[in-house]
């Protein structure tokens, strides 16, 4: 696919996408909000007693960066519904990439919610005596894997990327084999080992590998891809 100059309809030669690079943003802050200020108290049979072990401005920061990670995937989101070229072929699944991007964002809207509400009422917060202890504990455990849930939704658009790659041609067969391992990675780790958080370690991953790949590369489906 090539674009064309509106008043003489000369090929141009293709550029590269420059919006991607909010997916490369999102991967590394949400990396830097989940797995960085994960409340782990690093001990077993964890009780009410571990909120005294927290980090307050930890989860502070956590939150708030999870927070503007949440907003890069809106609009990231809309931005590939707007740029990225749906073909006939490939239609569905890249309407599915777009959906899978926003279903994270509302999700992770509550999981890093819970980590700002954890720092509001633990000790030291604006509202330390808002909850007991033993109700502190409950965001807690809130937090134990919640942020980490709520990036299935880029899961399954790794997935959907995977098949405009290797079924309808629409992006790099590189890309498209690397976006299969997410799913197939949450399917056994949750499928066998029960394991829900996941999603929270591959997701942001892939986001950076994607769409940095989307950045540098020439795929059809952003219409950069050489004649």
């Amino acid at each position: 696919m090539t674009r064309r100059h509106a008043h003489g309809g000369a090929a141009s030669t293709p550029t590269r996408a420059r919006w991607t690079w909010l997916g490369v943003s999102a991967g590394v802050l949400g990396i830097v909000a989940t797995m960085f200020t994960s409340p782990n108290v690093g001990s077993d049979q964890v009780g009410p007693e571990a909120i005294d072990r927290l980090s307050r401005g930890q989860l502070q920061l956590g939150g708030a960066l999870g927070y503007a990670t949440v907003a890069l995937l809106l609009v990231l989101a809309a931005s590939w519904r707007a740029k990225a070229l749906t073909t006939t072929r490939g239609a569905v699944a890249a309407r599915v990439v777009a959906d899978g991007l926003t279903a994270s964002a509302a999700a992770l809207s509550l999981g890093y919610g819970w980590k700002l509400a954890l720092a509001l009422y633990m000790p030291g917060g604006l509202n330390e005596n808002g909850f007991t202890t033993d109700g502190q504990f409950v965001y807690f455990m809130l937090n134990d894997f919640g942020p980490f849930i709520g990036y299935l939704g880029v899961v399954v658009a790794a997935g959907a990327v995977a098949w405009l790659s290797l079924r309808d041609r629409l992006v790099s067969r590189w890309l498209g084999l690397v976006s299969l391992i997410p799913p197939v990675a949450v399917l056994f780790m949750s499928g066998v080992l029960s394991i829900a958080g996941f999603p929270g370690i591959v997701g942001p991953i892939w986001l950076i590998v994607a769409f940095a790949g989307l950045s540098l590369d020439r795929h059809g489906i952003l219409g950069t891809a050489k004649a």
